[in-house]
């Protein structure tokens, strides 16, 4: 499969950090660094719009989310607050990660640390056809849970 280009530019004081990358052959997400110019402390309950030193000019029909890295999540309670987050195929300004911090401790940042990751998508447009009533389907207005909790026979 061919990798979809995308043209980006390292802003100024960011030429250290290294570029979104994959860390594994079969990982779906690039890995985002923070570009702060000191360590950076979330406190518990906080959060922080942490930089990248990135731009990034998406080809249109394209979108990238930034999300969660499972591990911070997981050990420290650091996620990506409006995860995942867009970037629109015609914004051109720094990528910035907004992190929160819902652990016990407060969570310090370094420099290049990776602290999101980057997932390139395709998306389509819409066009909207109304109509006073919508096609049945088997599970219909069914939401919120309405498959239960509890296993059932043969699941």
């Amino acid at each position: 499969m061919t990798p979809l280009s995308v043209e980006v530019t390292r802003l100024d004081g960011a030429d250290d950090l290294p570029l979104p990358r994959y860390m594994s052959d079969g990982a779906a997400g690039l890995d985002l660094h923070a570009a702060v110019s000191e360590p950076t402390v979330i406190e518990p309950g906080g959060f922080l719009v942490i930089p990248t030193g990135l731009s990034i000019a998406l080809p249109v029909g394209h979108e990238a989310q930034v999300r969660s890295r499972s591990g911070l999540a997981a050990r420290s309670g650091v996620f990506v607050l409006n995860s995942p987050g867009t970037i629109d195929a015609d914004y051109r300004g720094e990528v910035g990660v907004i992190l929160a911090n819902i652990g016990s401790a407060p969570f310090a940042i370094k420099r290049g640390d990776r602290i999101a990751q980057l997932i390139v998508s395709r998306v389509e447009r819409v066009s909207w056809v109304e109509r006073r009533k919508l096609p049945e389907t088997a599970r219909s207005d069914g939401g919120f849970g309405h498959t239960g909790t509890r296993r059932t026979e043969g699941s």
